[in-house]
C-alpha cells in the first residue's frame, strides 16, 4: 500500500516507524520546512523517497493510497479534506479538527468518497487498555457508576516556544485539546455511553504567554445516570507524573496509570475470573515515551480496515466525540454554567478570555 506523510515534526518518527513495521510502501514525505523532512529521512534511511514542501503537489504526483497527517492541529481538517477528495484514506493525528463542524465535514467526505478515516488515538492499543476494554465488553463491571481520566503532565516555556502554534486557540487549543484528549477518548470508549451535560472550569495558571488553558477540570453526566471526571494539567512540578484512567462499576474497579495509561495498578472484580497480580504483570508495560507503542497496531488496524471495507477501531466519529466534549468543556468554562450535549456550532478558536473564568 502506497503511503505518504504530511508533517515531519515531533511525532512523525512514530508514524514512519509504524508504516515500516506494517511494510507500507513509503512513496513521499512532506513538510513546509525542508530541514524537518531531511532530518526525518536521514533518521530512517529514506533518502531515496521523494520529499515535498507542497502536499497538494505530492498528492497529485505520487497518488498515495494512505496518508498520515501530523501537522498543526488547526490544519488537520483542511488537509484531510484535500487528501480525501484526492481519493486517499487518512490517518489524522489527534485531534481530528478544532470544531465539530470541521470534524463532520471530514467524516462526511470520507463516506462520500468511499475512503477510511482514522484518528490517531494510539493509546487504545496499549496492552493495559485492551484488557480493560475486554472486561467492559464482557460486562464484568456491571452497571457503570463513574469514571475518571487524568493527565498530570508538565510543559514548560521551551515546549511552547519550539512551535509558535502551540497553545494558540486557532491552531492548538490548550492542555485538554492537546495533551488530555487521549485519555478523554479512552474515558468515552470505556463508558460506551452518551454525555448529556458538562460542568467545567479551565484556567491559565502557569503559562501567561499562551492563549489557551494549561489546566482544566470537568464533571460529566452520562445518559445512563453515570458520572465522569476529567482533570488535565501541564503544570505538575517538576515533570510528567501520570496519565491515568479509573473505572468504577457496581461489580468492578480498575485503575490504570503510568505515563500513558500503560500500567494496571488496581484490578478488582466480584467474579474472581482472574488473578489481580497476574493481570498487573501480564498487561502492564513500560513505555519509551508518552507516545507508547500504539502507532504500529493502529496502523495495522487501519490497513486491515481498508482491505476489508470496514471502519477502523478509531474512526472519524470517535475522533469527533472527543473534540465535541472538549468544546463543551470550553463553553461551560466560558459561560460559567452547565452545558448540554450535543453542541450547536462552536470551535476552539471561538473561546475568548472568559475561557479562563474571567481571569486574564
Amino acid at each position: 500500500m502506497k503511503f505518504a506523510l504530511i508533517g515531519c515534526g515531533h511525532v512523525s518518527p512514530n508514524h514512519i516507524q509504524a508504516a515500516l513495521n506494517n511494510r507500507l510502501d513509503i512513496v513521499a514525505i512532506c513538510d513546509l520546512v525542508p530541514e524537518e523532512y531531511l532530518k526525518l529521512s536521514g533518521r530512517f534511511g529514506l533518502d531515496q523517497v521523494p520529499r515535498y514542501t507542497d502536499y497538494k503537489t505530492m498528492l497529485e504526483k505520487e497518488r498515495p493510497e494512505l496518508v498520515a497527517i501530523a501537522t498543526e492541529s488547526g490544519k488537520h481538517a483542511g488537509q484531510a479534506l484535500d487528501c480525501i477528495h484526492a481519493g486517499c484514506n487518512v490517518i489524522i493525528e489527534k485531534p481530528i479538527a478544532l470544531s465539530a463542524e470541521e470534524a463532520d465535514a471530514v467524516i462526511r467526505a470520507g463516506r462520500e468518497m468511499g475512503v477510511s478515516v482514522c484518528v490517531c488515538h494510539q493509546n487504545r492499543f496499549n496492552k493495559a487498555v485492551g484488557y480493560i476494554r475486554r472486561a467492559v465488553e464482557e460486562g464484568r463491571f456491571g452497571r457503570m457508576l463513574h469514571a475518571s481520566a487524568a493527565v498530570r503532565w508538565n510543559r514548560g516555556r521551551d515546549y511552547y516556544e519550539q512551535k509558535k502554534w502551540r497553545g494558540t486557540r486557532e491552531m492548538d487549543g490548550g492542555c485538554l485539546m492537546n495533551q488530555c484528549i487521549h485519555d478523554i477518548d479512552l474515558l468515552l470508549w470505556m463508558m460506551r455511553d452518551e454525555v448529556v451535560e458538562v460542568t467545567a472550569y479551565t484556567d491559565r495558571l502557569m503559562h501567561p504567554y499562551i492563549e489557551a488553558e494549561d489546566f482544566g477540570m470537568a464533571m460529566l453526566k452520562f445518559k445512563s445516570g453515570a458520572y465522569g471526571l476529567i482533570e488535565g494539567s501541564v503544570n505538575v512540578y517538576p515533570a510528567n507524573l501520570e496519565a491515568g484512567l479509573c473505572l468504577f462499576g457496581e461489580k468492578g474497579t480498575v485503575k490504570a496509570g503510568g505515563m500513558s495509561v500503560n500500567i494496571i495498578e488496581e484490578w478488582r472484580f466480584a467474579d474472581g475470573k482472574d488473578d489481580p497480580e497476574r493481570v498487573k504483570e501480564l498487561y502492564s508495560e513500560e513505555m519509551p515515551n508518552v507516545y507508547g507503542y500504539g502507532h504500529t497496531p493502529l496502523y495495522a488496524d487501519m490497513v486491515e480496515a481498508i482491505r476489508e471495507g470496514r471502519k477502523p477501531c478509531v474512526d472519524g466519529e470517535a475522533g469527533k466525540k472527543a473534540v465535541e466534549l472538549i468544546l463543551a468543556i470550553y463553553r461551560s468554562a466560558e459561560e460559567g454554567r452547565p452545558v448540554k450535549l450535543p453542541l450547536k456550532e462552536t470551535a476552539a478558536a471561538d473561546q475568548a478570555g472568559g475561557l479562563f473564568n474571567g481571569r486574564r
